[in-house]
């Protein structure tokens, strides 16, 4: 398995670079299952900080980015389950992907709630928020 650094990923789904983003193309065509490139939760979190502020993505094309690594078979995601539960409340709300994941992985470590100051968050995200 090989560990996908954040700007691996960026240069991979923005092509910006014109010396990088062929080397990222690469490596990722690359990757198999037998060898495959595993992305952690702080890449995720990274890549999407970049992707919306850096490359203004709107949320259609952040979610089918997450879309992409969650099913290509030649990437491991980190607690995949718990990336498609975050991914959902993405999906059906305004919360933003890192409190989405915030609030499944509290679940999913078995938390009976996840309490924030974050409006949106506990609309959206499943969240409890604290007044």
């Amino acid at each position: 398995m090989i560990g996908l650094d954040t700007n691996i990923l960026v240069r991979y789904f923005a092509k910006d670079d014109p010396k990088q983003t062929p080397l990222a193309v690469s490596l990722m065509k690359s990757l198999t299952p037998a060898e495959p490139g595993w992305v952690g939760f702080p890449v995720l979190i990274e890549v999407v900080f970049v992707m919306t502020r850096v490359y203004r993505v709107d949320r259609s094309r952040l979610t089918r980015i997450l879309d992409t690594l969650l099913a290509s078979r030649d990437i491991v995601v980190e607690q995949a389950n718990i990336v498609r539960a975050a991914l959902q409340f993405f999906r059906l709300g305004n919360a933003d992907f890192p409190d989405c994941l915030i609030s499944a992985s509290a679940r999913a470590a078995g938390c009976t709630k996840t309490v924030t100051f974050d409006r949106i968050a506990a609309r959206d995200a499943a969240m409890q928020l604290l007044e």
